[in-house]
């Protein structure tokens, strides 16, 4: 697995590297939270130590989830009850307490990403009124005709297509098609949404949902 470890003290951070790449992972360490949310979509899990030097690791806890449901365990030497509750409630997979038993981590990690790999759904075929999207196979038919998109407008329809009825926030979005929430332009966003409404053609099927971002469907 490629795994993001966010550790700032040397030490830590390389053991981590070699233990984790002994055992037939990928791993690739930062020091800044900063780095954590540029680099979180390319990694399959993410250990955040809550210590960094541009931040609180909590902070960047909060900011990450805003946008990405990546696995993460908290790594870190803060273990009194009241950051553990807040790590847990903010959407920590697990927390962990240094020193870390190396042989626990490894085990922790194949829980959680065995455990996230059984609750997540197949992408299948997502159906709102006549719209029919295929997310497997990138296609798009209103009313049984077909619809041809850049990819980047069918990117756009699969977020929401994928969380169907549900509200999607820009930042996930933006996150999602383009990799940083919090420093992409959101202006390409409004204009892919406005061409693929008018492709669509069809009025309602993406809801503005004013000062979040957009649903599909009702």
């Amino acid at each position: 697995m490629r795994i993001l470890i966010a550790e700032d003290d040397d030490s830590v951070g390389e053991a981590l590297v070699d233990v984790l790449g002994a055992h037939g992972h990928q791993p690739e360490r930062v020091s800044r939270g900063a780095d954590v949310l540029l680099r979180h979509s390319s990694a399959d899990v993410v250990l955040l130590d809550l210590g960094l030097p541009d931040g609180d690791g909590l902070d960047v806890l909060r900011k990450l989830r805003q946008v990405s449901e990546v696995p993460l365990l908290v790594v870190t030497a803060r273990g009194d009850e009241r950051s553990v509750v807040r790590g847990l409630r903010l959407g920590a997979d697990d927390y962990l307490v240094k020193p870390v038993r190396l042989g626990e981590l490894l085990a922790r990690i194949d829980v959680v990403v065995t455990r996230r790999a059984r609750s997540s759904l197949p992408a299948g075929v997502v159906e709102v009124d006549d719209v029919v999207i295929d997310l497997t196979a990138r296609r798009v038919r209103v009313s049984d005709r077909e619809i041809a998109l850049t990819p980047k407008e069918f990117d756009l329809l699969g977020a929401l297509a994928r969380r169907v009825g549900a509200a999607v926030s820009r930042e996930v979005i933006l996150d999602e098609l383009w990799g940083d929430a919090f420093l992409a332009s959101s202006r390409a966003l409004d204009v892919h949404l406005a061409q693929l409404r008018v492709k669509l053609g069809t009025p309602g099927l993406i809801t503005t949902i004013r000062g979040f971002g957009y649903r599909l469907g009702s």
